[in-house]
């Protein structure tokens, strides 16, 4: 199997960025894997001894088949952070894998990730590979599902999908013109997306993945999904860059869990979309009061 390298953006949070890795670490092709780590620059003097103690302790991993720690000099943000190193390594490798510091992978989880990275390759329509799923119980025949829209908590795609990646949101006016369009990109009203996409325009937040969302949504892109989440995101705890407690992620992954099955057909699963749906108009008002990030703490963690 052909393995992708494994990306990990983190900043200053020793404790987090610790459990992320020792999580990784657990999986049994973590070995075999090339790991990549982009320490940003401190903001101010307040965050640069968090810093130094993170970029202390990634020197020091082990357990992977090689470690590169790249450390930025400047504070790029999170959002720069993450589209700088992603094309960088997705260039280079043609495929990457992505985690931020306070995220949990399950033990299957590099299995899953590699597997579906070789099983969709040539496939243009499947643009993304999510590691995580909402807390909802799902009754398919299948480990694995095909839904419209992105996610950051955990994932991978390749340099064929992301070249499409519209970092200057040149596609916001089409959206902006057509009420249905808008109506599909907020997952028929389910969820506020489009208000982020509004805010990302005005300049009043920098989110990355709002404008992801967008590439893959105006290609009709596809995002492969595991019927149960194989990452626990453990950011919510106020110590994040734009993370504060939310009830989003409620569940804990399943360890045991690993994703055998994979659809047959390369179309979305209407039945788990609607649960989807349902599941976030059921959380949408308690996440509206820290709509400065929707999309990020969210699905990515800057919602």
């Amino acid at each position: 199997m052909d393995l992708a390298p494994i990306t990990l953006f983190v900043y200053n949070r020793p404790w987090h960025t610790r459990q992320t890795v020792e999580a990784l670490q657990k999986n049994e092709l973590a070995a075999e894997s090339e790991l990549f780590i982009f320490s940003d620059g401190p903001k101010s003097e307040i965050d640069r001894e968090k810093v130094l103690a993170v970029r202390e302790y990634v020197k020091t991993i082990s357990g992977f088949k090689s470690v590169a720690v790249i450390e930025r000099e400047h504070n790029l943000g999170l959002a720069q952070s993450i589209i700088s190193g992603v094309t960088e390594i997705v260039n280079k490798y043609g495929r990457i894998i992505v985690l931020e510091d306070d995220l949990l992978a399950s033990r299957y989880f590099l299995d899953y990730m590699n597997t579906a990275l070789n099983r969709y390759v040539n496939n243009e329509h499947v643009m993304q590979i999510s590691g995580y799923m909402f807390p909802i119980e799902l009754k398919v025949n299948t480990d694995s599902v095909f839904l419209p829209f992105t996610t950051s908590w955990g994932w991978a795609t390749w340099k064929r999908a992301w070249v499409h990646f519209d970092r200057d949101m040149k596609a916001y006016e089409t959206l902006r013109r057509d009420s249905e369009l808008i109506h599909r990109f907020n997952l028929d009203n389910a969820y506020p997306y489009f208000k982020m996409l509004k805010a990302q325009s005005e300049g009043k937040i920098d989110s990355w993945a709002i404008r992801w969302y967008l590439s893959v949504f105006m290609l009709s892109g596809l995002t492969l999904f595991p019927v149960r989440s194989l990452v626990h995101n453990i950011g919510f705890d106020g110590t994040g860059t734009h993370g504060t407690q939310n009830d989003i992620d409620s569940s804990e992954i399943q360890r045991n869990f690993q994703v055998l099955a994979f659809p047959s057909e390369i179309e979305m699963f209407n039945t788990v979309f609607a649960e989807c749906k349902k599941f976030l108009k059921s959380k949408k008002k308690n996440v509206l009061s820290t709509v400065k990030e929707i999309f990020y703490e969210f699905i990515t963690k800057s919602l």
